[in-house]
């Protein structure tokens, strides 16, 4: 739907006019709609064959019959015009004729299809009523159903009672516009303060610099350090583009839920008031569901069977007519419980009357989850402004998000619920066809040509018969009905020209779907919207990151702080080599520099590990040497809340921290800022060496062999050093001695990647060298 609040018109499709809902609705993308419509274009070129056959007179068609009629029109409704379009299948005399397929067996009751696919009717409705406007003068209309399987058809005729429904439609989708009316109202007298209650140094002339810089292009890199105010910065400036109405909506996405839940109490603080600004958090569905357990299956789900009738009179549309009205989980939960809906549904329909959209990168990026958004009525991603924030993980994320692993005992227990189940015989077959090739996988780096050759054939199969067939996904239960899913996403995955891809194996009877690199789709979701901001501390160097995001024009941004020139004093280790190969032999001198760094601090320091069992090694050195250092190594905490606690506790107790580059504690802790004075990095954290990573290479092999290292281990090893180096250094006065602990670290390539600030360094040859350094 396109709309101008300016002119109150509208231009959209009969189908979207028709499908157009405020409240539960059925989900009708992916790859089910895709499989769906293909077959439905099976039946349709069936029908036609067979209604050419029944009108054709001596050798020739009658001429009063015809297929794929377009038809439009300007329905006027309280002030709206809204111009309609489609095209109607067939048109036989003065009968216009819809054909619709369904996966439910044919035939059925006529109430329980109209109640069932009242949209099918409705749409049927509004061709007759644009005809009329075209000058037909009689017009009648009849929809064809057609079950998938078996290409049996049902013809229903349709009524005077459904030609006066597209009334009440008119009524659903003018209320939508005008509620986005009085929304664009309220946006255009925003009044919002300073995240800031003063200015750092850096932060003066950030608002200009961005919007000189989105002058030069539609996607913007800026990259500011830890601790600069990027969340409150990137805030203020949307807000102003969004009450200038160079924007209709804010789009914010980040990766972590505590960086989401610092944008809405950002926005709070920055709102006069409730209501000022509508704004929402969007939780994933599991963390919606009130279930005792998360089986997402409409037949099986009590508050989500008969959603559509329970709404209306539900109170619910309060969350999105009141601005003001509270939208955290608890709420919502509490709200679907009391009105026996589901909560996720609630904020599947506000979000369209909500200026700000807060939430992961999957609802942008994400095959599975990117409907919440785009599906939304009224979002026009042209019209938006995007940040995406920790935007250095966003070329792994979306490649994590396409990737997928089959296990062969996943699908030898649906094979046997299946049989329990006594599903349809080709269902069947065709899962044990799949069930074999996964058995006769082995462990292997790539996938042998003929083994992939028949998984492409199986999942092909698979995909349609499970888009096709009416299955009892209630009865199934959640794990067997996932199974079935994974395989049109597998076909997906095959499919997608998009995509690099590996096919591989760890263990045998697993098969690895692997996307090794994902640029073109990131590339083709970001060109979608007016403006995209991309930030982070670690975005350098600035055309690889572009590169790997599929942007070409773009501008780049480094947000001024000067509060850290001279902030680190840094040394590069060359008495020792990190490489897999050569740390076991410097192990003790690892253990022993610990030592020196923590007398020489007095107080705990931070000792970064490209992994838990680098750091494990360490420890045992320390045993071995008689050590009393008290260094404590990070725990595998998921909650960010206990891992902060952790931080609190051995700052105050320890020696020493060994922390993994990488992880939560690296990169999402803001704890060690003017509180940990030496740090020692060990390695620069190269991603370890396996299928994946070669696979990688490969795909930038045109690069060169040097720029495809570089690509794909330099750089992301780096990043994760700078992004620990980062929260050592968060605001003005905070200094820091930092050890970069191997011979690496001065050599050009990876030296080229250290923070700016980080570039200027000591060398440390000998003890004697690094106690110079230490006491200086």
């Amino acid at each position: 739907m396109q709309f101008s609040l300016a002119t109150q018109t509208a231009s959209l499709s009969v189908g979207e006019f028709s499908d157009f809902a405020l409240g539960p609705r059925e989900g009708g993308g992916g790859s089910a709609g895709v499989w769906r419509a293909q077959l439905g274009q099976h039946w349709h070129n069936e029908l036609r064959a067979q209604t050419e056959r029944e009108h054709t007179v001596d050798g020739s068609l009658r001429p009063d019959v015809a297929f794929e009629i377009p038809i439009e029109g300007r329905l006027v409704h309280r002030g709206w015009t809204l111009a309609l379009a489609g095209r109607i299948d067939q048109l036989v005399g003065s009968t216009l004729r819809e054909i619709k397929t369904v996966t439910r067996p044919l035939p059925a009751d006529e109430p329980v299809l109209r109640a069932d696919y009242s949209p099918y009717f409705l749409q049927l409705a509004t061709y007759v009523v644009l005809r009329r406007l075209q000058g037909a003068r009689e017009v009648r209309a009849e929809l064809v159903f057609v079950e998938a399987g078996s290409g049996l058809a049902q013809t229903l005729a349709l009524t005077a009672f459904d030609e006066a429904l597209v009334t009440h439609q008119l009524d659903a989708v003018v209320e939508f516009l005008e509620l986005q009316r009085r929304a664009a109202a309220r946006r255009h007298r925003l009044a919002f303060q300073s995240p800031f209650p003063s200015l750092r140094p850096g932060q003066e002339t950030i608002h200009a610099d961005l919007a000189a810089a989105f002058g030069r292009a539609p996607v913007v890199l800026l990259e500011a350090p830890t601790g600069y105010g990027k969340t409150g910065c990137a805030l203020e400036f949307a807000l102003g583009e969004l009450r200038s109405a160079r924007y209709d909506r804010l789009v914010w996405l980040t990766g972590k839920s505590t960086g989401q839940l610092q944008v809405v109490e950002t926005l709070r603080r920055m709102t006069a008031a409730p209501g000022d600004l509508a704004f929402w958090q969007v939780r994933n569905k599991g963390e919606h569901c009130i279930n005792v357990e998360f089986h997402c299956v409409r037949d099986s789900c009590g508050f989500l069977a008969g959603a559509e009738e329970r709404w209306p009179a539900s109170g619910l549309a309060r969350f999105y007519r009141d601005p003001a009205q509270a939208r955290d989980l608890d709420t919502l939960r509490a709200a679907g419980r009391e009105a026996h809906l589901c909560p996720y549904e609630i904020t599947r329909t506000a979000l369209a009357f909500n200026d700000v959209w807060i939430g992961d990168y999957n609802y942008v990026f994400a095959p599975d989850n990117r409907g919440l958004f785009f599906d939304q009525p009224g979002f026009d991603p042209a019209r938006t402004l995007l940040i995406v924030d920790e935007a250095h993980n966003l070329p792994s994320r979306v490649a994590a998000a396409y990737s997928h692993t089959a296990h062969d005992g996943d699908v030898r227990a649906l094979l046997a619920e299946l049989d329990h189940q006594r599903a349809p015989t080709p269902l069947v077959l065709a899962v044990e066809t799949w069930a074999r090739t996964l058995a006769s996988v082995p462990p292997c780096e790539v996938l042998d040509g003929a083994l992939e050759a028949d998984a492409r054939d199986a999942l092909d199969r698979l995909a349609e018969l499970v888009t096709t067939l009416p299955l009892d996904y209630a009865a199934l239960g959640p794990h067997h009905s996932e199974t079935l899913w994974q395989f049109a996403k597998l076909h997906d995955f095959l499919h997608d020209p998009r995509l690099r891809r590996l096919l591989w194996s760890r263990r045998a009877g697993e098969l690895e779907f692997t996307c090794v690199d994902a640029t073109e789709a990131i590339g083709e979701s970001l060109a979608a919207f007016g403006g995209t901001l991309l930030m982070s501390a670690t975005l350098a160097p600035f055309d690889s990151f572009a590169a790997s995001c599929g942007v070409t024009n773009h501008a780049t941004l480094r947000a001024p702080a000067p509060w850290r020139h001279g902030a680190y004093d840094v040394a590069v280790d060359l008495r020792v080599s990190t490489t897999l190969r050569g740390r076991a032999a410097s192990y003790g001198t690892t253990a022993e520099t610990i030592e020196r760094l923590h007398a020489a601090s007095g107080r705990a320091v931070a000792v970064f590990f490209p992994s838990y069992a680098y750091a494990e090694s360490v420890l045992r050195a320390l045993d071995q040497i008689g050590s009393p250092l008290r260094a404590s190594l990070q725990p595998k905490l998921p909650d960010l809340a206990a891992q902060a606690a952790w931080v609190e506790e051995t700052l105050a107790l320890a020696d020493a921290l060994f922390l993994v580059l990488g992880s939560s504690f690296a990169e999402s802790i803001d704890l060690l800022g003017g509180r940990v004075s030496h740090a020692m990095v060990v390695g620069p954290a190269l991603p370890e060496v396996n299928a994946v990573q070669r696979a990688r290479l490969d795909a930038f092999s045109a690069l060169g062999r040097d720029a495809a290292f570089r690509r794909v281990y330099q750089i992301p090893g780096l990043q994760k050093v700078n992004q620990a180096l980062g929260r050592l250094v968060r605001g003005p006065g905070h200094h820091a001695k930092v050890l970069l602990h191997c011979q690496r670290f001065a050599e050009t390539s990876y030296a080229s990647l250290l923070d700016p600030e980080c570039q200027h360094y000591r060398e440390v040859f000998t003890a004697a060298d690094l106690a110079a350094w230490l006491d200086a």
